[in-house]
Order: C-alpha cells, then structure tokens, then sequence
C-alpha cells in the first residue's frame, strides 16, 4: 500500500483510507508524499499520530518541529500543524475525531 501511494504522489497525489472514514470515530488513511511535497498548515480534528512507513518527514507547530524516519510514531500536537516529505516518504495518518 506504502509503495502503490508512493507512486500516485508522483502523479495526482491524495491519500488512501484503509480503515474507518467520515462516519467513524477513527480513521486510518496511508498517504504517498513525493520530496519536498508539504500538507500545509491545518487543525486536527481529534486525536491523531503519523507512523512513518518509509522515508523522512518533518512535523512542525509553531517553533517546534520533529523529524520521523521509517518506523517512528509521531504524536500530532493539538494545535494547527503541518507535515514536509524531506525525502519520498509514506506515512500512515491515525485520527480518532472528537465528538
């Protein structure tokens, strides 16, 4: 799955969810970012971590930043956040929504 998203970066981009979605409480969704790509600045929605599957990516709030290299786990601060492919990189993104 990491390497199918890795490709459609390339291309089109966007992200697949393999478990959960809108109507559910918790979500799963694998997204492929090529080098340098960037999901701009955003609010989480709930509780969330992002598992990087392969490659490099930065997390950044505010000042703060955090580099994820294949096989960390990230916890997303709840505050606006973005997240930067440093190099072609998978990441598996996990939201539990807040009621």
């Amino acid at each position: 799955m990491a390497r199918q998203q890795l490709k459609q970066a390339a291309t089109a981009g966007g992200g697949h969810t393999v478990y959960g979605g809108h109507e559910k409480v918790l979500r799963q969704t694998v997204i492929g970012m090529i080098e340098g790509a960037v999901l701009g600045e955003h609010s989480n929605p709930g509780e969330a971590t992002v598992q990087v599957l392969s490659g490099r990516v930065r997390l950044v709030t505010g000042d703060l930043s955090w580099e994820g290299r294949a096989g960390d786990l990230l916890i997303v601060p709840d505050a606006r956040h973005s997240l930067e492919a440093l190099v072609d990189s998978a990441v598996l993104l996990t939201v539990a929504k807040l009621s």
